[in-house]
């Protein structure tokens, strides 16, 4: 491997820099034929010493086109000596560093307006973003420059023209200036609301659900604001949108419907043909939404997905000591494109008898608009027509058609798993776990099922036993019971936001507890003085500080996923309902006019915000229920059932620090006749001895009950 000339004969090579690496990421680099660095100070100091310009490669372990380019591009004989001639280059896993991911996102977005992974940029040796990019093949060629020729004029562009290199940097910075002062007039509450709405209208697909065209991705936090904003403006046609999207989602391919999950996103508009990485952070989100639909449309479909994203996480990414990794990879080996998840009609015939073969050709669509474009033969599973309609014709009682389809599912399921499979990425980061603690809450007291509660009840122990100091809240990775990447603020919206939730499922103080003083840590620590919240806490923070290190404006929008900013104010409100913390309330008011401000044109990508102003002016429902015997369980299994945007149920009265309604808490008198008593807000209604009464007037919020 070639060398920088000044490093010395001792330098490590990058084999010996990356082996030993927490991240799967780099680890997988060590063997590639280019000198990398891992994220620090050094390589920018050995820049600084030679006069080169730093090439960063931002990628993860599940991306599939940063697979591409280490296979390819970085393979590339050529490639690997004009980076050691004329580049430094470092390496960074944006799962491990999303800091980092974050801040080159941003600057090489401001230069040419796209980002993506891999991520590549060429930086200063002061890390300022001059030029980037994304994916870039050896050669020219997918419409792309080819990466040799990018190499060789970026290094002339570094020695021959120095002053073009200080206009763009100059460039980069001047827009990510004007982009921290974004701030418009503060729009009302329900203006903002109406165009958050109207925005989502504009760009909802009517016939396959979700917004917008190919490819689409899921937006769950959009689609909870519309469960929510539908009930409020008694809109049917906003709750039907809503469930649209829902069942297309998971009658797709981006669905798997033999293995459960759901991969990154669709390539069509139809959610048929999968980008098939799974990510823990969009199955954690979108956990937490089906637990909500599965309430609030009481559908058997929508039960059936939360089994199957509980079983994928919990099998593939399930930490025996505890936890959640972070994402299963696209592919098994160089050059697959969803072989794992794909079928042929003869792989089909093999594994399924005739009868079985027939249901799933029909029902999965076999032929049709599933086939992978590179591979027609290869097939996409994805629901084209229900189990009932595929069995027209085959002669099939009810019994036989349910035995026969589920007989069908588990041999693919079997044959499946004799593949090679897609790496894990079993990296445990805080953010994530903090997600499928809350997804795994939720979907267990929906299901009535204890055991996924108890899965989330490991994850949050363990990391509240090894990655959590009460002086630095919660770190972003737990190694083993080693901690490390403190000052992070998604880590401990994340991590609070599962905690109240557990708490809400198990009726145990010491998570609301913990959740009530990582968020006060946060009002603390990362709070600027603009009263947003920053990514980044610079007192708390313990990575390199490398270049430019000055935190960037706040993450204000969904990406799709909930922002930090709005996650925090969704947290504050739930704990406000919790504990009776009335003035919380006040502060998040303050914080969601800040935001609208800053989102106010944001539409589809304020929702978190939405769903926040939303509600922060619903009185919260919680549900006590009393007495002993078959019927008690039954009315507790009924509201845990029901639906209410911000809803608390307890087998009797919860301890300190939880805190009821004085109406409510006057009420539970420990009778042994079973009962429940519902308070919206101070306001409590009669108690209720009808289970299938309660669901009708959670959904009513009371009025007229």
């Amino acid at each position: 491997m070639a060398k920088h000339a000044s490093a010395g004969a001792t330098e490590p090579r990058a084999a010996e820099r990356l082996r030993d690496s927490r991240s799967p990421y780099l680890r997988a680099a060590a063997e590639q034929p280019i000198d990398w660095y891992p994220w620090g100070s050094e390589p920018f100091e050995l820049a600084r010493r030679t006069n080169r310009p730093v090439l960063l490669d931002v990628g993860a372990s599940w991306c599939h086109w940063c697979h591409v380019m280490d296979e390819g591009t970085y393979a590339d004989a050529e490639v690997a000596r004009l980076l050691a001639q004329h580049f430094v280059a470092v390496k960074v896993d944006r799962d491990e560093n999303p800091e980092v991911d974050r801040r080159f996102q941003r600057q090489v977005g401001a230069l040419t307006g796209e980002g993506g992974w891999p991520l590549t940029a060429f930086l200063t040796p002061e890390g300022e973003v001059f030029l980037g990019g994304t994916y870039f093949p050896p050669k020219d060629g997918m419409g792309r420059p080819g990466f040799r020729r990018v190499l060789e004029e970026v290094s002339r562009l570094w020695k021959e023209e120095p002053e073009k290199v200080r206009a763009n940097a100059e460039a980069v910075r001047g827009a990510l200036e004007r982009a921290a002062h974004r701030a418009g007039p503060t729009p009302e509450a329900a203006s903002f609301l109406d165009a958050v709405r109207q925005d989502l209208g504009a760009r909802a697909d009517p016939l396959n659900g979700g917004y917008g065209d190919a490819p689409k991705f899921p937006h769950p936090i959009a689609v909870r604001f519309e469960l929510v904003d539908g009930v409020r403006s008694g809109s049917p046609a906003i709750l039907a949108r809503a469930r649209l999207t829902l069942e297309k989602m998971a009658e797709g391919g981006v669905y798997d419907q033999v293995g459960g999950g759901f991969h990154r996103y669709a390539v069509d508009s139809a959610w048929r043909i999968p980008h098939f990485e799974k990510m823990g952070v969009d199955n954690a989100a979108l956990l937490e939404l089906y637990a909500e639909a599965a309430a609030f449309f009481d559908a058997p479909a929508f039960d059936a997905v939360l089994r199957g994203i509980v079983g994928w996480a919990g099998q593939t990414l399930g930490d025996t000591a505890g936890g959640f990794g972070s994402s299963q990879d696209a592919d098994n080996a160089p050059g697959d494109d969803g072989g794992y998840f794909t079928w042929s009609r003869p792989e089909l015939k093999q594994v399924l008898e005739a009868t079985e073969y027939r249901l799933i050709a029909r029902g999965f669509g076999i032929g049709t608009e599933g086939r992978m474009p590179h591979d027609p033969d290869q097939n996409v599973l994805f629901r084209l027509l229900s189990p009932e309609e595929a069995a027209e014709g085959l002669g099939l009682d009810a019994a036989t058609l349910a035995s026969s389809w589920a007989s069908a599912l588990t041999k693919l399921a079997a044959a499946r798993a004799r593949r090679p499979m897609p790496a894990v990425d079993r990296s445990l980061y805080s953010d994530i776990n903090g997600g499928f603690i809350a997804g795994f809450a939720r979907a267990g007291t929906v299901l009535s099922d204890g055991s996924t509660i108890a899965l989330a009840r490991r994850a949050a122990d363990r990391f509240l036993a090894s990655a959590y100091d009460p002086a630095r809240g919660m770190a972003h990775l737990l190694d083993g019971e080693e901690a490390a990447g403190w000052g992070l603020l998604e880590d401990q919206v994340e991590f609070a936001r599962g905690l109240l939730e557990l708490a809400v499922a198990t009726g145990l103080p010491v998570y609301l507890e913990r959740a009530k003083t990582i968020l006060g840590l946060v009002e603390r620590n990362y709070l600027r003085p603009d009263g947003l919240l920053a990514d980044l806490s610079p007192e708390l923070y313990d990575g390199p500080e490398v270049g430019a290190a000055t935190p960037g404006p706040p993450t204000l929008e969904d990406s799709p996923h909930l922002s930090a900013n709005a996650g925090y104010a969704l947290a504050e409100i739930r704990l406000a309902a919790l504990t009776g913390d009335l003035a919380l309330l006040e502060k998040v008011r303050t914080r969601l006019a800040l935001l609208r401000a800053n989102v106010a044109r944001s539409g589809l990508f304020a929702a978190g915000t939405a769903l926040a102003c939303a509600l922060v002016e619903e009185p919260p429902a919680r549900v006590v229920v009393e007495g002993g015997g078959a019927l008690a369980e039954e009315l507790f299994r009924a509201a845990r059932r029901s639906w209410h945007p911000n809803l608390a149920v307890f087998r009797g009265t919860p301890p300190v620090p939880f805190s009821l309604p004085e109406e409510l808490g006057a009420g539970a008198t420990g009778t042994r006749e079973p009962r429940a008593l519902l308070c919206f807000g101070t306001r409590c209604l009669a108690p209720i001895t009808d289970p299938t009464r309660i669901a009708p007037a959670l959904r009513e919020r009371g009025s007229g009950t």
